[in-house]
């Protein structure tokens, strides 16, 4: 019970307006500091405990989002992080219907957010994951998209509703011409898929104005927010 889950918005890049929160597990000291998740979350993985504390982020998750119902948010979705193991080796399906169901929520209510690397241990069985958990509504978004180097042919049969351009490509994107080639090939990618194509690592005005003025959907950085404990979220929100 040491854990607790921080919340950053990802904002509409049009207007600001929040598009849904991600929650990002820290886990706080009692001298204030925190152990970092690069910290802790190998070796949760290296042991098999990732299974138990993924589980444990899905249903704080559904909880905090039932919370956001109760003060008028109801339609904000909450985005997890899904490791390798737990799409391989665990219920993920499963462990969504029961978080959802135990606080009332919609399957939506709850998003997915996978790395591209993760899906290359098993494309076979990543995809019937996958369809699985779209046929029941769960909302899936491929994170730190064009860094696992996947292969066109499995990411087009992916059921997935958004892309994640990592923040590697967005640094500097406003004056360093190939990140702004590349950026500029992932939104026509992503838009030319029917996806949803979300920045990451936003950290300045003019890489929101440069992403907003070429058609990306939503962004996510300091600038825009930084992770936060749901109460304070809730009272920007507010």
């Amino acid at each position: 019970d040491e854990f607790e889950l921080y919340f950053q918005p990802i904002r509409y890049a049009a207007d600001g307006t929040p598009a849904m929160l991600e929650a990002l597990l820290r886990w706080p000291q009692p001298d204030g500091s925190f152990i970092r998740p690069s910290d802790f979350i190998q070796l949760c993985e290296d042991t098999g405990l990732i299974i138990v504390l993924g589980r444990w982020v899905i249903h704080a998750a559904a909880r905090a989002q039932s919370e956001l119902a109760a003060h008028g948010w109801a339609g904000l979705p909450v985005a997890v992080n899904v490791s390798a193991m737990q799409l391989f080796n665990s219920d993920l399906l499963g462990e969504f219907i029961a978080a959802t169901e135990a606080y009332g929520l919609a399957p939506s209510a709850l998003h997915m957010e996978l790395t591209e690397s993760s899906l290359m241990h098993n494309p076979t069985q990543a995809m019937q994951v996958l369809k699985s958990l779209n046929a029941h509504g769960v909302v899936v978004s491929l994170d730190d998209f064009a860094t696992g180097f996947s292969s066109m042919s499995d990411l087009r049969q992916l059921p997935l509703e958004s892309l994640k351009i990592d923040r590697c490509f967005v640094t500097d994107v406003e004056r360093n011409p190939r990140n702004a080639a590349i950026c500029r090939a992932l939104l026509s990618l992503g838009h030319s898929m029917g996806l949803v194509v979300v920045a990451e690592g936003v950290e300045n005005q003019a890489q929101l104005d440069w992403l907003a003025a070429h058609g990306c959907d939503q962004v996510q950085g300091y600038l825009l927010g930084r992770p936060l404990p749901l109460g304070e979220v809730i009272a920007l929100l507010e």
